[in-house]
């Protein structure tokens, strides 16, 4: 696996979330660049600081009204394209 920053992986989760809203096809799809810990993590902490809401129990929405979402490093471009 290839070694990403915090930042870096808050982004990719985010992004994951964007693409496919349905946490458990979110985890499925990031499991093979993050750990599932990792995953988990992020997705509280993007919940916890409101950039990230709960639309149901297995629906994740990035909140967009509320915060926008970052901008995509050039590096994470094609890992988010091969999700």
């Amino acid at each position: 696996m290839t070694e990403f920053s915090f930042e870096e992986k808050t982004i990719l989760v985010q992004y994951g979330i964007k693409k496919y809203e349905n946490e458990e096809t979110v985890t499925e799809k990031l499991k093979t660049i993050l750990s599932e810990k990792d995953i988990q993590r992020n997705i509280d902490t993007l919940i916890g600081t409101q950039r990230v809401r709960r639309i149901g129990p297995e629906i994740l929405q990035n909140n967009e009204s509320h915060t926008e979402l970052p901008d995509l490093p050039e590096n994470l471009k094609s890992v988010i394209d091969n999700l």
